[in-house]
């Protein structure tokens, strides 16, 4: 009989998780609480509890060829940074390509998964729903795929800060943000500066009166815009994370850091963090510097105390006045549905094997997919994990014994512990490049590249030297594509196309004369070095060295 596996969530992990199962010949089940598909990315003028929510104006840290599915691409035309209507654009396409949505069941929410009583033999779970009319329902399936991210429950530490429960403005969480322009010609302060705060803090800049950013330790801020105007991340590529291993950590960073400062001095800015570049979450903002340039937004401390309209920061400067507080301070994650002896969640940190599977079930039919916080996409890592989870639960790919899997899990956690500040955003970690590595060599699709080099030559520079787009997981093993070695060698097109909207011919090229004047100043030194002895007499009788140039002049 067909397995049947649910698939909890319908964003790009959930989307990602029903074509795995339909690609291993599984029968997917796919509960979406929401009316739609797209998760994060589909915007809502008004949040619902217990989803994630964003404001309007998001575009995406990840460039498109980076971010998209492996066997997909995103169109040519589509700009590098998507809108997130765009990017709801491609899952459209996504689902409708590889008829997805009929196997979503939408408006239903899961209320509890448990093992059944002979779990410990068939592996199989009770899942029960409930739909918007409140009818519940009891399923039986042979796996789960839980796929709701980490972006449900903000983090609201209004503990922290002492007198929030005097102050007469407005505050709230970042996702309740929308738009800006309630807030014109008023006063406001944004809490943290991770991405959302970068962005919410340059965003209210433009249309307040004065924008104050509070943060504790201050960020590494780099720009989309890389070398060349090329996304900055189409230049993370294997030889980088091949110079990366080989560097001590912090002359690695180091390097990092000074081209980062050669943009902005992140300690004019009053940016500069105590942690070093690759011990944090970076900031992805390219307008920042700019509004504090300007003046708009102000770099402040934390918060010490708030007092009816006015906030004290810890350097003992007082705002008055202020109209909003906007806390972006993260978000918690947690799995309701499931009891706790299954996986638990505390302090932000669950014990997973890949952050995937729960090491401890005597039956690996349980996976959590998108539960890492990625230097890079999370689109192509949710697609790795499903295409490795769905083997398994056919068992073509078998897990480690438990004691491997739990060592495994402790060295990850005192790795994350060692290299990262102390912080609930750094519990889920992982280095796009290394990570996809990890969990394709564990599928059987890690690209070899000493073969490659022999084999195909032109596509093992490719795969060495550029970009590490996901095309590169489907040249071989199980879901291979077809079409992954001619995307590999189009990549750099569909980056530049949607940038050229206009004729620009370029001028031709002026003959130079820079290169042979050098050339010549460098031979006339060197001669007159070879010759320095004798320099004396030619300037007496420059005849003489005429004569002696002779010899190497053709002859008449």
């Amino acid at each position: 009989m067909t397995r049947r596996v649910a698939v909890i969530g319908g964003g790009s992990s959930g989307l990602a998780c029903i074509k795995s199962c339909l690609g291993e010949g599984l029968e997917p089940v796919c509960y979406e609480s929401s009316d739609d598909i797209g998760g994060l990315w589909r915007f809502k003028e008004n949040p619902e509890p217990d989803r994630a929510s964003i404001y309007h104006s998001v575009i995406i840290n990840t460039s498109k060829e980076m971010m998209c599915f492996s066997d997909f691409p995103i169109p040519a035309n589509f700009p590098n940074y998507m809108h997130n209507s765009l990017i709801m654009d491609y899952f459209r396409m996504y689902a409708d390509h590889f008829q997805l949505t009929k196997h979503i069941r939408f408006n239903t929410k899961v209320l509890q998964v448990r093992q059944r009583s002979d779990f410990s033999h068939s592996g199989q779970w009770d899942v029960e729903t409930e739909n918007k009319d409140g009818k519940t329902e009891k399923h039986i399936f042979d796996a789960v795929m839980i796929c709701i991210g980490h972006h449900c429950h903000p983090n609201l530490p209004l503990h922290d800060f002492p007198g929030i429960d005097t102050f007469k403005g407005t505050y709230f969480h970042s996702r309740d943000y929308k738009t800006p322009e309630e807030w014109r010609n008023k006063k406001a302060v944004v809490i943290g500066i991770g991405n959302s705060g970068g962005d919410i803090a340059v965003e209210l800049s433009r249309v307040t009166k004065q924008l104050y950013l509070s943060t504790r330790r201050g960020a590494w801020i780099l720009n989309r815009v890389g070398d060349n105007g090329f996304p900055l991340d189409l230049h993370f590529k294997r030889v980088l994370d091949f110079v990366q291993l080989i560097l001590p950590f912090g002359v690695f960073c180091g390097l990092a850091e000074r081209q980062l400062n050669q943009r902005f001095d992140h300690a004019l800015y009053n940016l500069k963090p105590k942690h070093r570049l690759f011990s944090q979450h970076p900031t992805v903002n390219d307008e920042l510097p700019n509004r504090i340039l300007s003046g708009t937004v102000q770099v402040k401390p934390n918060i010490r105390r708030l007092q009816g309209s006015s906030v004290e920061f810890d350097d003992g400067s007082v705002v008055e006045d202020v109209d909003l507080v906007v806390f972006a301070t993260g978000y918690r994650f947690s799995f309701p549905f499931l009891a706790s002896h299954v996986t638990s969640v505390s302090g932000n940190k669950a014990s997973l094997y890949k952050y995937v599977f729960p090491p401890e079930l005597e039956r690996p039919t349980l996976a959590i997919i998108g539960l890492v916080q990625p230097l890079g996409a999370i689109m192509p890592i949710s697609e790795m994990q499903a295409r490795w989870a769905t083997r398994v639960f056919k068992g073509c790919t078998k897990l480690p014994s438990v004691a491997s899997m739990l060592k495994d899990v402790q060295c990850k956690q005192e790795t994350m512990a060692k290299r990262y500040v102390p912080s609930q955003r750094h519990t889920i970690q992982v280095d796009y490049l290394n990570y996809m590595d990890e969990i394709a060599g564990l599928l059987g699709v890690r690209p070899n590249i000493p073969r490659l080099l022999l084999t195909d030559p032109r596509l093992g520079l490719k795969v060495l030297f550029g970009p590490g787009t996901p095309y590169q997981y489907r040249l071989k093993g199980p879901g291979k594509w077809a079409g992954a070695r001619q995307a590999i060698f189009t990549q750099w097109e569909r980056v530049a196309q949607p940038m050229q909207t206009r004729p620009c011919d370029d001028p031709k090229t002026k003959r130079s004369y820079m290169w042979p004047l050098i050339l010549s100043a460098a031979v006339v030194g060197w001669a007159a070095y070879v010759n320095r002895n004798n320099f004396p007499a030619y300037l007496h009788d420059p005849t003489a060295l005429l004569d002696k140039m002779k010899v190497y002049l053709p002859a008449q």
